[in-house]
């Protein structure tokens, strides 16, 4: 398993990468100092786990999982409690308490090394497409999740922001539909009008509409119309 460290302090990262020395199954294939530098390195190496501090000098951990289009594993590393339990209930695979205590990394490691991990960490400039199994990292305010894009059922254009749509949760993050609409695999995601894509695998039933439009259901319960436009191409991929 590819592993990149990134964190600004040298003994830090000189302590984590001495401690991992013990699990051969995680390969650190290099070292981040700051999120500019952890950016180039992600899209370089494409790692499966990132150990990431969540304080660092000009952009913060959580500003670098903005900044990527699909995120690895990530494991937070920090010096200030607070920060570690905040970064835990926003659903990270877990997280590490400076000075790091080798019991407490050893856990760490199995959890990690009982998930089923593939090369997913992308940055944003990448032309890959974002398929269902990838997982994105959404933050609005001061809630943030790791999230599959297979749970997102529909995401809502409301002005310069998109309402993402998925579990019980709502958040608004800031990005145009049409930006969006670009990155996303049209195998599994359609783009049902000019304010709304949809998650083909959360359809439950579809309907005839107004104007030759199209009235589908989700899975959660929203109602969304497909334009006239999209009609014909939504039937085609739909295969009615």
């Amino acid at each position: 398993m590819k592993a990149i460290i990134i964190d600004d302090e040298r003994l830090a990262r000189k302590e984590l990468t001495s401690l991992l020395v013990e699990f051969p199954e995680i390969e650190i294939v290099d070292e981040a100092v700051n999120v500019d530098d952890a950016i180039e390195k992600i899209e370089k190496y494409e790692p499966d786990l990132i150990f990431l501090d969540i304080q660092m000098p000009d952009k913060t951990g959580f500003e670098l999982l903005e900044m990527l289009e699909k995120t690895p594993l990530v494991v937070f590393t920090t010096a200030y409690d607070q920060f570690a339990i905040k970064a835990f209930e926003f659903n990270a695979l877990d997280y590490l308490l400076k000075p790091i205590d080798a019991n407490r990394l050893s856990d760490v490691v199995r959890k990690v090394l009982s998930q089923t991990v593939k090369p997913v960490a992308v940055a944003v400039e990448t032309s890959e497409k974002l398929k269902s199994t990838d997982q994105v990292f959404v933050k609005d305010g001061e809630k943030c999740w790791f999230v599959k894009l297979e749970n997102i059922r529909l995401f809502e254009s409301d002005g310069n922001y998109i309402k993402v749509f998925f579990d019980g949760f709502r958040p608004m993050i800031h990005k145009s539909l049409n930006a969006l609409d670009e990155k996303l695999d049209d195998k599994s995601f359609f783009r049902a009008s000019r304010k709304h894509i949809i998650n083909l695998g959360w359809v439950e039933s579809i309907e005839p509409w107004f104007n030759g439009g199209l009235m589908v259901q989700l899975k959660g319960g929203e109602k969304v119309e497909v334009s006239r436009r999209q009609a014909s191409k939504f039937k085609e991929r739909m295969s009615l």
